[in-house]
């Protein structure tokens, strides 16, 4: 008993002391606030990888999510902001209002892992050839290399496997395989089928409808625009003589039943629950946004209504851009405001995370946790299922090394080789792979090398002046709800109201943009030595 007395005294000495040390540790660590547009629910830092990031660098996020597209004239009405902000095109705003600072001095001083990061790329980040300062670290892949599709549309591996495995190139093709299989199968886990549906509300509807029309052209994505390869002159996309050619489609399945009827009014708990019902056949989203469904499917061992990624375009003249190399652009990324307090620290934050070790960190998690090193000295994932170790979470949109980049040991930084990319499949998509004799979905596409690197980059990574951001939000709400109303409305009107929407795009002043992009590709190109 005596020595069970003593025991509990050095218990609460060896826990006082812990307390104090974590005390100590919290008294180090710096807090700064972090606002992301692309946030829209609270998402704490406080994962394993998180963990990591905030021991390593001795920093921890306070994240505020965003409320919606008036924030920023909020935080402007206050004449206050949050330290970091990300706020993408809306850059040019802060930087016009000098709402965030120049990075410049912080850069030569402290910048050496950035520097380092970004090598020959670094002079991307200036913002324009009259104000040639640096104000934010850029995200998206510094060194890219293309290593995932989901190509122009999305066809449930059912539909495939009932029709022999056609090949389906063209939207005449996909047409034929819908009604085939619907005819089969009008039901589905009973559910209605339906043959094609969209995802518009919002902003998504650049990815759901826009997109889409241009990639069957085979134009790479340059957001609202086509930029002639040549003269690298800009045409606002809906101007282009070939682009009624998706929506006219999409017009004639509407009048036979194909396509869903809730596809310009359905939330998205509406869209991915009907995915998940697996009553959908076919869709034109992008990758990430399918990933939700694609996993309770499987979970639910109903793989095969899972989507396959095909190369769908016009007719065999054109090239499905998906693996379009586009270099990096530079354009958006995470700012320092004048709010901040702490401006050196700030970036010595940002800078940490252009480390190798912060890089490694945000892209396999804790050593030990969620990868450990075989016997060869190489990185391999620990599965764990149990629970989230925050693993690619924050990568977007601190500055990305990118899928082509390897670390010092000569690794990809990034968990992207065709290995891993394999194993990733489940057996369906497998089975539909070999089916076509290839063995990954980039295989079936247009190979980077055939396509070319774009010499100015992405144009929708570009910042508009406010007045440009301002029209253009003008008109493409305009042209957005003149192309619902034309996809819905009778067959033999829809000329005459694609006619109506162009001269409407015209009168909106469209030119002036186009003349601003015009000067920005040129100074980009100038900025780059291209």
């Amino acid at each position: 008993m005596r020595k069970i007395r003593l025991f509990f005294p050095l218990i609460f000495i060896f826990l006082f002391a812990a307390c104090n040390n974590n005390r100590k540790q919290d008294i180090s660590v710096k807090t700064f606030t972090f606002y992301s547009v692309d946030l829209n629910k609270h998402q704490p830092f406080t994962d394993i990888t998180a963990q990591e990031l905030t021991k390593k660098s001795g920093v921890f996020l306070d994240v505020i999510p965003s409320k919606g597209a008036d924030d920023l004239s909020v935080m402007s009405a206050n004449d206050s902001y949050p330290d970091l902000i990300y706020a993408k095109s809306d850059l040019a705003r802060l930087i016009e209002s000098g709402a965030v600072i120049p990075l410049d001095d912080y850069i030569e001083k402290y910048g050496d892992n950035m520097k380092k990061l970004y090598g020959d790329q670094l002079v991307k980040l200036k913002y324009s050839r009259d104000n040639p300062h640096i104000y934010s670290m850029g995200t998206f892949d510094i060194k890219n290399r293309v290593t995932e599709v989901c190509g122009t549309i999305q066809l449930q591996h059912s539909v495939l496997k009932e029709l022999g495995y056609p090949k389906i190139s063209t939207l005449e093709d996909l047409e034929n395989a819908l009604i085939a299989y619907k005819t089969m199968y009008p039901y589905i886990n009973g559910y209605e089928t339906i043959g094609f549906s969209l995802f518009c509300d919002d902003w998504y509807w650049y990815l759901g409808l826009s997109n889409p029309a241009g990639y069957l052209l085979g134009h790479p994505d340059d957001g609202q625009w086509f930029v002639d390869q040549n003269s690298f002159k800009v045409t606002y996309k809906f101007l282009d003589s070939e682009m009624p050619y998706f929506y006219r489609w999409l017009n004639s399945i509407y009048h036979k039943g194909l396509l869903d009827t809730e596809s310009f009014t359905q939330k998205e708990d509406v869209f991915q629950a009907k995915l998940k019902n697996g009553n959908v056949l076919a869709t034109s989203y992008t990758h990430w946004g399918l990933q939700d469904s694609r996993n309770y499917l499987i979970d639910k061992r109903e793989e095969e209504r899972t989507f396959a990624y095909l190369p769908v375009t016009k007719g065999p003249e054109y090239k499905d851009p998906a693996l379009k190399d586009y270099g990096f652009s530079g354009g958006w990324g995470i700012a320092v405001s004048k709010s901040c307090k702490d401006p050196e620290g700030a970036f010595k934050f940002l800078d940490y995370m252009c480390s190798e070790e912060a890089q490694i960190t945000l892209n396999w998690g804790v050593e030990g946790v969620t990868y450990e090193y075989d016997s060869f000295g190489k990185r391999i994932g620990i599965s764990n299922p149990s629970f989230n170790g925050g693993i690619g979470i924050w990568v977007y949109p601190f500055p990305q090394a990118g899928k082509g980049a390897v670390d010092s040991k000569g690794q990809y930084i990034v968990q992207n080789t065709e290995n891993q990319i394999r194993q990733s499949y489940c057996r369906t998509e497998r089975e539909t792979l070999r089916a076509y004799g290839v063995n990954l979905w980039t295989d079936l596409f247009p190979s980077s090398e055939s396509l070319g690197v774009s010499p100015y980059g992405q144009v929708w990574q570009y910042s508009l002046s406010s007045e440009s951001q301002d029209k253009m939000s003008r008109i493409d709400e305009f042209v957005k709800q003149s192309l619902i109303r034309m996809i819905l409305g009778p067959e033999n009107q829809f000329d005459s109201a694609w006619s109506q929407m162009t001269e409407g795009i015209k009168n909106m002043d469209i030119d002036s943009v186009a003349s601003e992009l015009n000067e920005l590709i040129q100074q980009k190109m100038e900025l780059w030595g291209n």
